[in-house]
């Protein structure tokens, strides 16, 4: 297939060039010009229509990339977007990837195709193939990155301090007195995740206390594998006082899984959660949770890529927002032994 990259090889042309011929070719010499659209017209090649500047025809859709569109933590951030976009005259289209590539991919094609005009992103992946040496912001269509955040400078992106809000939620429980802090994460590849576990080590180490693998438990943020994350971690012969769990559905897993083994929370083992989802306050004992602003994270979502939607440039900002720390009754002070 004939790309950006093969006709600047065939031109004797940088990629750039051959992007500036197709975007802004007043900028480009005349030879140059001539040169790259010979091969343009002889090859056949048709821009994928992904910069702002190449699209002609709306939709008025925007599909959401998200790797779990019914979670708990998702529901809220998609329905503060969706009241934006239908205030502003879009329609949403959840796509629901289950963390397969081959379809963040296939969702973010409809921009391609123009089923949809702009993009929010909540995977750590750019679903498009780009070429390094032209800016991002180039070659994408309208699109704001959150939560899951894409590992490259030069997109719109927001998030909050994933490590600071979890080293907030180990110094509360260091605060009780608890030195044994286990851990039920969600999956390595999610860089939600290895900030938390960052924050978590750097909280520990403040403290004073040694890391200890034994009782940090990779799952994948799904209920299973957090139930079998804390039998794992009351079998061991030191169990811990304190369960931090990466979100609030498996800290939740995690309270179910004690009480079924006759433990009582948080007499035996304190746990704390993470997003303060709406189920959250009406578990039994209501969930100690570090929260994020589920709806603004929606809110802000919107605010940068309407004006992308309208013809501006990508903006390369990281919008950090503020969690904030939810005492309730799942946590209480680390007990004697």
């Amino acid at each position: 297939m004939t790309g950006i990259r093969e006709i600047a090889i065939e031109a004797e042309v940088s990629p750039a060039t051959v992007s500036r011929v197709l975007r802004n070719p007043e900028l480009v010499s005349e030879e140059k010009r001539l040169r790259v659209m010979e091969i343009i017209n002889r090859t056949g090649y048709t821009p994928n229509s992904l910069g702002v500047g190449l699209r002609k025809a709306k939709s008025n859709r925007l599909v959401a990339i998200i790797p779990d569109a019914i979670s708990a933590f998702n529901y809220p951030v998609i329905r503060a977007i969706e009241s934006i976009a239908l205030e502003h005259g879009y329609s949403l289209l959840l796509g629901d990837t289950q963390e397969m590539v081959s379809r963040e991919r296939s969702f973010a094609a409809m921009v391609r195709s123009r089923q949809a005009d702009g993009i929010l992103l909540f995977c750590p992946r750019l679903p498009f193939d780009v070429e390094p040496s032209i800016p991002l912001s180039e070659q994408l269509p309208p699109l704001v990155n959150a939560c899951e955040l894409v590992p490259v400078n030069g997109l719109a992106q927001v998030d909050i301090d994933n490590a600071l809000a979890a080293e907030d939620g180990v110094n509360y429980l260091l605060s009780l007195g608890h030195k044994r802090i286990g851990v039920v994460a969600g999956n390595l590849t999610s860089p939600s995740t290895r900030n938390r576990l960052e924050g978590y080590r750097r909280a520990i180490h403040k403290a004073g206390i040694a890391y200890d693998d034994s009782i940090v438990k990779v799952g994948d943020y799904g209920l299973e594998k957090a139930e079998r994350a804390t039998l794992d971690l009351i079998q061991c012969p030191n169990r811990p006082t304190a369960i931090f769990a990466f979100s609030d559905e498996m800290a939740l897993s995690c309270i179910s899984t004690l009480y079924k083994q006759q433990l009582q929370v948080p007499r035996d083992i304190s746990v704390l959660g993470f997003d303060n989802i709406s189920y959250a306050n009406y578990c039994n004992p209501a969930l100690t949770t570090v929260a994020q602003p589920m709806a603004d994270i929606g809110k802000v979502c919107m605010e940068l890529l309407l004006p992308q939607l309208n013809g501006e440039p990508m903006p390369v900002i990281k919008r950090v927002l503020k969690h904030e720390l939810i005492v309730r009754a799942s946590t209480g002070p680390a007990p004697t032994r």
